[in-house]
C-alpha cells in the first residue's frame, strides 16, 4: 500500500509541475514592426496586418508598449519566417536561420501577391497574436 501512495504521490508532483510549466508560457505580447512601425492597423483580435508587394523596411518582431497614442518596439526578439501560399495554403519556411531583423524585401523577393509571411516566435514566453502579413 505504501508504493501505491508514493506513485500517486509522485504522479500527483509531477501533474501540478506540468501545469505550472504551462501556465508560464506566452506571459509577453509582441507585435511585427517594419521600420519601427506597428505593421497590424489595430492592435485588437480584429486588428489586420497586411504589406505592400513593393514594401521595403527591417522586418522586427519585438514587444511592444503602448504609450501616448503611440506604439514603440523594445528589444527585437528572435523570429522565424515561413510563407503561406495563397493557392494551396501550404506553409513552407522562408529559412531555418533565427533572425531579429529582415529586410523585406527579401521575403516578398519569394512570394506573390496574395500569399502571407508567417512568423513565429522562438521564445515560448513571447505570444505573437498577428502573426501572418498579408501581401497586397
Amino acid at each position: 500500500m505504501k508504493k501505491t501512495n508514493r506513485l500517486v504521490l509522485l504522479l500527483l508532483c509531477s501533474a501540478i509541475s506540468a501545469f505550472s510549466f504551462a501556465q508560464n508560457s506566452f506571459t509577453n505580447c509582441t507585435a511585427a514592426f517594419l521600420d519601427n512601425k506597428l505593421v497590424v492597423n489595430e492592435y485588437s483580435p480584429d486588428g489586420k496586418c497586411i504589406v505592400d508587394s513593393t514594401a521595403r523596411g527591417a522586418l522586427t518582431v519585438s514587444p511592444a508598449t503602448y504609450d501616448n497614442n503611440v506604439w514603440t518596439a523594445a528589444d527585437p526578439a528572435e523570429f522565424m519566417v515561413a510563407i503561406r501560399d495563397k493557392n494551396t495554403g501550404t506553409i513552407c519556411m522562408f529559412s531555418d536561420k533565427r533572425y531579429k531583423k529582415l529586410e523585406i524585401s527579401q521575403v516578398l523577393s519569394k512570394c506573390r501577391k496574395g500569399d502571407h509571411i508567417v512568423l513565429m516566435t522562438i521564445d515560448n514566453h513571447l505570444a505573437l497574436p498577428h502573426n501572418e502579413i498579408l501581401i497586397r
